[in-house]
């Protein structure tokens, strides 16, 4: 009977290792973004600092969005171990292009699971990651802008103050 309760659905083996390497991605993500946080509010941008911190609790929540779905498909969610996380970042304008980078990796994970997903005709795990893909729209987007205040505003004289000033401004209005 215990059997019966936990038997597979359509989530494949190859299906769900995926989904919990993307678990991992996000949980790492997250704590990227907390790091980010830390030295951004070290170095007096107060305003970075609480953006990247709202990031990592998004990036945690995704995880989580994740994590549940693979239990509730009857599959085995894993809670990944996080390494490697950097503390220091080269400059300003450096932390919000790794944040950029980032994105753009975690685009290209949901894009890879989605084509496995159609490959697999897993449409209900397809229709699941369609989330997450438009979700990044927005992510990208983001952080596009908040990279493109370095161009516009420059950094000289009070231009990290006035740019660490816009960054609670961007929006998505996709």
């Amino acid at each position: 009977m215990k059997d019966l309760l936990r038997l597979r659905t359509s989530l494949t083996e190859e299906i769900e290792t995926l989904l919990n390497e993307q678990i991992k991605v996000e949980a790492h993500s997250s704590s990227v973004y907390l790091a980010m946080s830390a030295w951004c509010n070290q170095n007096g941008y107060d305003n970075s600092a609480k953006y990247f911190q709202k990031q990592s609790g998004e990036e945690r929540e995704h995880m989580l969005k994740l994590f549940e779905f693979v239990n509730d498909m009857g599959g085995r969610a894993i809670s990944p171990e996080v390494t490697n996380i950097p503390h220091e970042f080269e400059s300003f304008r450096g932390v919000f292009e790794s944040a950029l980078q980032q994105e753009i990796y975690v685009t290209q994970q949901f894009n890879r699971i989605a084509d496995r997903c159609f490959k697999a005709k897993d449409f209900m795990t397809f229709q699941f990651i369609q989330w997450f893909l438009k979700e990044q729209i927005e992510e990208e987007y983001v952080a596009r802008r908040a990279l493109e205040l370095f161009e516009v505003i420059g950094e000289e004289g009070t231009g990290r103050w006035e740019i660490d000033k816009n960054i609670p401004k961007i929006e998505y209005e996709g």
